[in-house]
C-alpha cells in the first residue's frame, strides 16, 4: 500500500492506494489534522508515505506527529529538474510549488498529449505541458472563492456574492459570481489557445466542477492530480492513460 498526502493551502487530502486502485480518499481542514492519527491505528504500515506540503512547517509538523508510527517510510517530495516523464523548465526548478509539480506528473501519467493542467483550489494554477513532457510554464491567479472574498473584504459596498452565473448579469451578486468565473475560464482558455488545436485541459481541485461547467474547451475532470503524481513518483510507473470525467 502507498499513502499519498496533498497538504494544500486550505486542506489536507490523502489517498490510500493498493491492489491497483484507490482504497480510500479523504480530506480535512488543517485544524483537524490530528484525525489522521486514526490511520496508523487501524491500518498496517504502508510501503511508503508520500507527502507534498505547501502549507508550511506547522502543517508539516502536525502531519508528522499524526503519522508518527509511519515516519520510517515517509518521503517528503520537492520539485526537481525532471521526474515522472516531466522536464521542469522553471528558471529555478526547485522553486516550483510541489503541488503544481506533482499535478504535472499526474497529468503526464494520465494524458500523453499536450495539455493545460489546472488546479482550482484556494489559488488557481494554469500550467502548460508540452507533448514531449516539458513543463513550459504557467499562471497563478486567485481562486474562484478567493476572488469573491477579496471583493467583499476590500471594497466598501460589494457583498460576499452568492449569485449565479449569467451571460448578462443583472444583479450585483450575479455580476460578481459571473465575473469571477469568467476570469478563471478566460485564463484557462487563453492558455489552451496558445498550445494549439491538440491541447486538452485536465482540471482538478475544489472549484473544478464549477469552472468546468463554463469552460469552452475540451477538458477532463480528475479527483486529485496531486495524489496521482505522488503515486507515480512512489511507484515509478510509466506514463499511461486513466479516464477521468470528459466534458467540453
Amino acid at each position: 500500500m502507498i499513502l499519498c498526502i496533498d497538504s494544500g493551502n486550505s486542506r489536507i487530502k490523502w489517498g490510500l492506494h493498493g491492489d491497483g486502485g484507490w482504497l480510500e480518499t479523504a480530506a480535512v481542514d488543517h485544524a483537524e489534522s490530528a484525525k489522521m492519527a486514526t490511520l496508523p491505528q487501524r491500518l498496517p504500515m504502508p510501503d511508503c508515505v508520500m507527502l507534498a506540503n505547501v502549507a508550511g512547517e506547522a502543517a508539516r509538523a502536525a502531519i508528522r506527529q499524526a503519522l508518527a508510527p509511519w515516519l520510517p517510510v515517509m518521503r517528503e517530495v520537492a520539485a526537481t529538474a525532471a521526474a515522472g516523464g516531466v522536464t521542469n523548465l522553471y528558471e529555478n526548478p526547485a522553486r516550483l510549488g510541489v503541488d503544481r509539480w506533482c499535478a504535472l506528473i499526474g497529468a503526464r501519467a494520465l494524458n500523453a498529449a499536450p495539455c493545460v493542467v489546472v488546479m482550482a483550489g484556494t489559488a488557481t494554477t494554469v500550467d502548460t505541458l508540452a507533448g514531449d513532457g516539458s513543463f513550459l510554464g504557467g499562471l497563478i491567479l486567485p481562486g474562484f472563492d478567493l476572488m469573491r472574498r477579496s471583493l467583499a473584504r476590500d471594497t466598501a459596498a460589494l457583498p460576499l456574492a452568492a449569485g449565479k452565473y449569467a451571460v448578462h448579469p443583472r444583479t450585483t451578486d450575479d455580476a460578481i459570481t459571473s465575473g469571477c468565473i469568467e476570469a478563471q475560464v478566460g485564463a484557462i482558455e487563453r492558455a489552451c489557445s496558445r498550445l494549439g488545436a491538440e491541447a486538452h485541459c485536465l482540471l482538478s481541485g475544489g472549484a473544478a466542477a464549477t469552472i468546468g461547467e463554463h469552460l469552452g474547451v475540451p477538458h477532463t475532470l480528475f479527483a486529485n492530480l496531486v495524489l496521482e503524481g505522488l503515486l507515480r513518483l512512489a511507484t515509478g510507473e510509466p506514463a499511461g492513460y486513466a479516464a477521468g470525467k470528459n466534458s467540453g
